[in-house]
């Protein structure tokens, strides 16, 4: 048995264990709980895009407002001290995690070995999908051809060739299990060449010369960055943004096209491009830029004077501090912290890190005195990222969010795998006009 097989074999194996004990758990809520009333559902709530409306299920991550994101019940916290590395003390292993979010167990050795071996097989993009990207205008948004490089990629799809020859609904999460896993592979291969299309004037890629690198080194040597450190961050970077539970843009995006029976390649091109709009996506540009005109305006030797100037003046222009505060968490986000310890740890005297810190230090104190009504004052993960890759000389700020994406992939393929596992049905929730709203709140008076 080759190790991809031998990686994939037990992996499904373990899926297939837990899958119907699971299902049959869901049976028994909707039997004997179906018609029960869990919550209200707000008028506010209806117009203000859903917010804080239980109407999902989602099995790999929750995101707690005092606690941060989990990972199949797993802190962040934890995850950096048991999670599989490859090296001692590091980063956790970006396919340790996929193992964990997929079954909620980390992997043995061997098996997080194993799969660093079939995601690299499974990474195959053919000739004429790379040719196809590298005719892209280099002017075209990065995460646009991204999108476009992994629907090209679509005609490799099992779920899609067998579904058309007629598939079983209890076969739909077998047949789901080699496209989730393969389009996390592609991706960032994929997301490389768009790099160098847009950055590298549409060069090839690098080759290999030693094949057994792992996925957050591979990427990163595929960018052009072949230092540890920089495979560290890589790693670090794709485990924090991997999955942060269903309701985002992106996430919701991907169940949603993927309820319709959309194969994992289109299910993931809906996710992308929801992840690119400046309300989701953008955060860690427009925060690095913001720290940027810091640098700008007072130089290398700023001091929080200067850091409290600047946060009123952003306000006193009618915006917002980037990087500060979140829908659903009422703390420091556990993912900043860790990105800021790794920058700390590595690069201790780079200004940029130093600023970040100082920023972490002043703000959450200050925007409540400046907006008393704020709930979270404080740093999310897009107030640390960009600053980290800005210190390996990664400065192609429009690429940062097809590095979210590539992350991203994780999840939200882990996720869609679930989805069709449980048999969860097409989402087709009810509207209203504005009138009908109207009218329905004047029913209830």
């Amino acid at each position: 048995m080759t190790a991809r097989a031998f990686s994939t074999h037990k992996l499904k194996a373990r899926l297939g264990e837990m899958i119907p004990e699971v299902q049959a758990k869901l049976s028994q809520i909707k039997k004997e709980h179906g018609n029960k009333v869990i919550e209200e559902v707000k008028v506010n709530q209806i117009i203000g895009g859903m917010r804080g409306m239980t109407g999902l299920i989602y099995e790999t991550s929750k995101l707690s407002p005092t606690e941060g994101i989990r990972y199949r019940g797993h802190s962040l916290d934890e995850i950096m001290e048991k999670a599989p590395t490859f090296v001692k003390g590091g980063s956790p292993a970006p396919e340790g995690i996929l193992w964990l979010l997929l079954t909620g167990d980390y992997p043995t050795q061997t098996e997080l070995d194993d799969i660093v071996v079939d995601m690299k097989e499974r990474s195959y993009i053919p000739p004429e999908t790379i040719k196809l990207i590298q005719s892209f205008p280099a002017d075209m948004n990065p995460m646009a051809q991204f999108s476009m490089g992994m629907l090209a990629c679509q005609g490799m799809s099992t779920f899609a060739a067998q579904y058309r020859e007629g598939l079983a609904k209890t076969k739909y999460w077998e047949a789901m299990f080699d496209d989730c896993i393969n389009v996390i592979a592609k991706s960032s291969k994929v997301a490389a060449l768009v790099f160098n299309n847009v950055y590298k004037h549409g060069q090839d890629l690098p080759t290999f010369e030693d094949d057994k690198l792992d996925f957050g080194a591979k990427f990163s040597h595929m960018l052009g960055w072949d230092n540890e450190e920089m495979h560290e961050l890589m790693r670090l970077y794709i485990v924090l943004h991997m999955d942060h539970e269903g309701g985002n843009v992106s996430a919701h995006a991907n169940r949603l096209a993927g309820s319709a029976l959309s194969d994992p390649y289109l299910a993931f091109s809906s996710c992308l491009n929801g992840l690119a709009g400046p309300l989701h996506g953008l955060a860690n540009q427009e925060c690095l830029r913001w720290y940027l005109e810091i640098l700008d305006k007072y130089g290398k030797h700023w001091n929080k004077d200067d850091i409290i100037e600047h946060v009123h003046t952003t306000f006193d222009s009618g915006r917002v501090v980037p990087g500060y505060g979140h829908a659903v968490l009422r703390k420091t986000d556990p993912r900043f912290t860790h990105q800021l310890e790794f920058g700390l740890t590595h690069f201790p005297e780079d200004n940029l890190i130093q600023l970040v810190k100082a920023c972490h230090e002043v703000i959450p104190e200050l925007l409540p005195k400046i907006k008393p009504a704020i709930a979270n004052p404080y740093p999310n993960v897009d107030a640390c990222s960009g600053a980290l890759l800005m210190h390996f000389d990664l400065h192609q700020v429009d690429f940062y969010t097809v590095l979210f994406g590539v992350s991203r992939s994780y999840g939200v393929m882990a996720s869609l795998l679930w989805d069709r596992a449980l048999g969860l049905p097409i989402e087709r929730p009810n509207s209203v006009t504005v009138e009908g709203l109207l009218q329905k709140c004047q029913t209830l008076e």
